[in-house]
């Protein structure tokens, strides 16, 4: 069966390039290896689907801290508001909350799956689930096809122009299982190695299990690579604790800086008072122990922090936890001001990299065209969103890769000759 234009991975990358191909007048041809499409874009934002960041270039570009110069030509040419402007024409209202960050009004990324199916099948896509691609056909340095296993066994499809858009490896069991390296691979690209990105850290310290379950918002994180003293993250923003450690948007975002991992590499710090200078949050300890002098230290932090963080904070200060107030001498509550401004981590390691919102690593992007996101090395093949080694901080940035790389594609098998 011959079509124009085959695209491998029914994700967003894949799904909006068929259909941008297919405007053109394309026979396009959509395989997914599950029962249906769009599997992992429906569980993002907690199920939310944070879809884009209406920020303008210079912050979007400067949200990846690999492929960013990559990326300039497909966001230029795909743009936050076009993203917006699609799904808005799509049936999909949507809303912009803090941090730029662009939600559909309902918060259901069902809706957003589900228009893109709709969009796809009304643009003419041919869509086959549970096809499973194993092969690409190569020919005198071209892509001719691919051959796939599905519900009628093994078949082979042709096409000029192959795309492959299959994802990473986080989240497997959403289709993201790494078989598209292999076809790249089959092809001669280079990938490098995939690794947990977006990714929640393992501390070396326990006391995080005490307050597991807390967020705290407005906190600033300090990452530091102790091998050379260099602070390699700096940010303010949210976060939570875990039975395992740490988590939250500020932690994910860190954990795109944090390479390599390896075990009590990288130093955490909190702020848990940021928007107080050390001197103001002593004024501000003196003021609360003055007017509460004979209760026990342990009782007297309830105006100042969480619940779930008093225990933990006590135990690290150093002071006993029922020593009056008006006992606590000037040092002691001075190296409290250093605690809180900064309570120290360890990072050991990543949580498994199945758990990562997206995998770092892939197709190397020296070996594909950004502005047509082609392979330099066989003509007709084209890659898209999380298969290519470009991996940024959370907010909506990466999924507004996903649609930039995605069009791109699609543009250009659309308009191949």
């Amino acid at each position: 069966m011959e079509y124009d234009v085959i695209v491998v991975g029914a994700g967003p990358a894949g799904m909006l390039a068929a259909a941008t191909a297919a405007q053109y007048g394309r026979q396009v041809l959509l395989l997914e290896h599950k029962e249906r499409p769009g599997r992992k874009l429906g569980i993002t934002g907690k199920g939310r689907c944070n879809l884009t960041n209406h920020a303008g270039m210079e912050q979007i570009i400067a949200a990846f801290p690999r492929g960013g110069r990559f990326l300039y030509s497909a966001v230029s040419r795909f743009t936050p508001e076009d993203v917006m402007n699609l799904f808005e024409r799509l049936g999909v209202p949507l809303k912009t909350e803090r941090g730029n960050r662009v939600f559909p009004q309902s918060d259901k990324a069902r809706d957003v799956v589900d228009a893109l199916v709709n969009y796809v099948k009304d643009s003419g896509v041919t869509l086959l689930c549970g096809a499973h691609v194993h092969r690409l056909l190569l020919k005198e340095g071209a892509v001719e096809g691919v051959e796939c296993r599905t519900s009628q066994g093994e078949e082979t499809f042709l096409a000029p122009n192959v795309l492959l858009a299959g994802g990473g490896i986080s989240y497997p069991g959403t289709g993201s299982d790494g078989s598209c390296y292999i076809l790249a691979k089959q092809a001669g690209h280079t990938l490098v190695p995939p690794v947990a990105s977006l990714v929640p850290i393992v501390t070396v310290e326990d006391w995080p299990k005490q307050a597991q379950g807390l967020s705290l918002k407005n906190v600033a994180l300090t990452v530091t690579d102790q091998t050379t003293g260099k602070k390699v993250f700096e940010k303010q923003g949210e976060m939570l604790f875990t039975h395992f450690g740490v988590s939250g948007p500020l932690v994910l975002s860190a954990s795109v800086w944090m390479r390599p991992m390896e075990p009590e590499r990288y130093a955490l710090a909190i702020d848990l008072k940021p928007a107080l200078t050390a001197e103001q949050l002593d004024a501000r300890l003196v003021r609360d122990f003055s007017v509460q002098q004979n209760r026990d230290f342990c009782n007297s932090l309830e105006g100042l922090l969480p619940k779930k963080l008093i225990d933990p904070v006590v135990v690290l200060s150093g002071i006993p936890a029922h020593q009056k107030v008006n006992a606590i001498t000037k040092s002691q509550r001075q190296e409290l001001v250093q605690l809180l401004k900064h309570l120290s981590l360890t990072a050991k390691e990543f949580r498994p990299i199945a758990e990562a919102i997206v995998t770092g690593g892939g197709v190397s992007l020296k070996e594909v065209s950004p502005k047509t996101m082609e392979s330099k090395i066989v003509r007709g093949l084209y890659f898209a969103g999380e298969l290519l080694d470009v991996d940024g901080y959370t907010g909506g940035f990466h999924l507004q890769m996903v649609f930039s790389t995605g069009y791109a594609a699609g543009e250009a098998m659309g308009s191949w000759d």
